[in-house]
């Protein structure tokens, strides 16, 4: 069935290059008739730093296993295929999709110069109002939901078109454009497909044990090398109180390739905290430490019951240590990455006050990457996790300054 086919990104950057890439996308067909027929959305994995998530408010924990452009392309091409590819600023959508297309090997009959803009239409039927998506749909009354979530602001485009298509019925660029659409064909995809993935189904995620094969149960803490690696990487991963998608994929490939099954880590996460309980014991246990005790037995999967067990498996002096806690030293040294809440040069000025270097990249010899996303995809996120890097927030840093580098 030919028509339209209004189409919105969410993207790392504002210029259709090898540098920037799309990490959200939304498709609404609409009738010649402007009858809404379909919507669709995924977000996409861009293998990079995600940009202004300000803007779009899309992290790196929702795209972590959403799928690659090259697994979408072929179901989105279907959705495109004959017919008129609609964008609110289509230079920016459609440049964005051919550079995307080019990128795998593909020419497709997108770009700036195919389809229509109902930004630049609006000259025409909407002379007084301003030319943002906001104030167009403003003028005819229509609600944007959710601005700057392709999905939304797609379906208001949508809607926006539906609008001039009622008011020019007989206009002839409908039919003309529909003509070319019809006339240019897609070529066949033979990527590999991937499920499409909207922000909601990405953003409920189940706890990482859940992943872990059951084990049979046992009353004594495990012991060996693979369990002592994998409570150096848990201890790694709550610096800051925050188990990452990365942090729980490694700490579930760790115990599986090790063959821990669910119980001992249970166990292991047990004894973790009631290493946390006796250090906490060991100064004047207040409401915030209790709270923090609290707050990583949820990340461990522990009931809250068990916070009181810990404390006083330690108050009776039974908790041995089972982890070496992870540190910093004066000349250690940090790297930073992405758009932080403060400015770059103050975070690296507080670091080198506290006695720390602050390096510009990622090494085997780096101790910490502080990251504005702590699910970062950089290419500096990715190499620190390959090295065994930790991978924390600001907060989690501000924090450790507060406590004192040694």
């Amino acid at each position: 069935m030919s028509g339209y086919a209004v189409v919105d990104l969410e993207t790392t950057g504002l210029t259709p290059n090898r540098q920037h890439k799309i990490v959200e996308l939304a498709v609404v067909h609409v009738s010649p008739e402007g009858e809404l027929t379909g919507r669709w959305e995924t977000l996409v994995n861009p293998l990079r730093d995600l940009g202004p998530q300000r803007i779009h408010r899309v992290t790196a924990a929702q795209t972590a296993h959403a799928p690659t452009f090259d697994l979408v392309a072929g179901e989105l091409a279907e959705l495109l295929a004959g017919r008129v590819v609609v964008a609110h600023n289509l230079r920016f959508d459609g440049g964005f999709l051919e550079v995307e297309y080019a990128r795998h090997g593909y020419r497709v009959p997108l770009g700036p110069h195919l389809g229509m803009c109902t930004m630049q239409l609006a000259s025409r039927y909407l002379p007084r109002s301003g030319r943002s998506l906001a104030a167009c749909c403003a003028a005819l009354d229509i609600v944007i939901s959710d601005a700057h979530r392709a999905s939304a602001d797609a379906y208001a485009t949508a809607q926006l078109l539906a609008a001039y298509l009622r008011m020019d019925p007989g206009g002839p660029r409908w039919a003309e454009e529909l003509e070319v659409a019809a006339a240019h064909p897609w070529p066949v995809f033979t990527h590999p497909r991937g499920e499409w993935i909207a922000r909601e189904l990405a953003t409920t995620q189940e706890h990482f044990l859940a992943r872990l094969v059951d084990s049979p149960p046992s009353a004594k803490v495990p012991q060996g090398n693979a369990h002592f690696e994998y409570l150096e990487l848990l201890d790694q991963a709550l610096l800051d109180r925050h188990i990452s998608v990365a942090e729980a994929d490694a700490l579930v490939a760790l115990a599986t390739e090790s063959g821990i099954g669910r119980k001992a880590v249970l166990e292991l996460h047990r004894a973790y905290l009631r290493q946390l309980a006796g250090a906490a014991l060991n100064s004047v246990l207040d409401k915030p430490e209790l709270e923090d005790l609290r707050h990583v037995a949820e990340l461990l999967g522990l009931g809250r019951d068990e916070v009181g067990k810990a404390l006083r498996t330690a108050s009776a002096g039974q908790a041995a240590p089972v982890v070496r806690r992870f540190s910093l030293a004066a000349g250690d040294k940090v790297v930073f990455t992405g758009e932080m809440r403060r400015e770059r040069p103050e975070w690296e000025r507080a670091a080198l006050d506290a006695g720390l270097l602050v390096h510009p990249a990622i090494t085997k010899k780096v101790k910490l990457l502080v990251a504005a996303d702590p699910d970062t995809l950089s290419g500096k996120g990715r190499k620190a996790r390959d090295y065994g890097i930790p991978v924390i927030t600001e907060a989690a840093f501000a924090g450790m300054l507060d406590r004192g580098i040694r």
